[in-house]
């Protein structure tokens, strides 16, 4: 194993007065983590221990420290969309074609959202991407409603008491039986 590369004796001060100014426990976890290393020369296995890290963790942390100085401790949370097909200013754009139908009664379709996602993105997209857009953008799926439009309340009512005795079934049947209603 190669011997650690030792950090400037100045590394110590600087840290412990960026330890007061850490915005997140994230932050003030990153800047121990260097700091435990600087003004204690404890090694990567027990500040592993004393965060509650893994020393590949805390090997990669001292690594970028080495690399990119105090900036590599400091805000940098990740997040975000890194790996969006589009910028949420294209997907409204996108998605105002379809509102413009759905604000007049019509029905959205995923399937044309998709075939329309798929032409702008130039590749195929799966449907879940859909749903999640949809879902980002505040779209919601309605049910359907829960009677037929055309459906006549008297109609069933007159079905309802002309279809007979209510069908139940014989104690003595064989089982999944079927019976006659009388």
């Amino acid at each position: 194993m190669r011997p650690t590369r030792p950090l400037s004796p100045r590394t110590g001060k600087v840290l412990t007065s960026l330890l007061d100014q850490a915005a997140s426990k994230a932050e003030y976890q990153r800047l121990l983590c260097v700091w435990l290393r600087a003004a204690l020369a404890l090694p990567a296995a027990e500040i592993a221990t004393a965060l509650g890290w893994s020393t590949g963790a805390v090997h990669n942390l001292h690594s970028r420290y080495l690399q990119e100085g105090a900036s590599a401790l400091l805000g940098g949370n990740h997040g975000g969309r890194r790996r969006a097909l589009l910028s949420l200013e294209e997907e409204q754009a996108l998605l105002q074609t379809f509102t413009a139908v759905a604000e007049q009664g019509g029905v959205a379709e995923a399937s044309r959202i998709r075939a329309a996602l798929e032409q702008q993105a130039g590749h195929p997209v799966t449907k879940s991407t859909v749903y999640r857009l949809l879902a980002r953008h505040g779209w919601r799926k309605l049910v359907p409603r829960p009677t037929h439009p055309d459906a006549n309340p008297a109609v069933q009512e007159a079905f309802k008491k002309s279809s007979g005795a209510w069908c139940v079934p014989r104690p003595h049947a064989k089982r999944n039986a079927v019976w006659r209603c009388v």
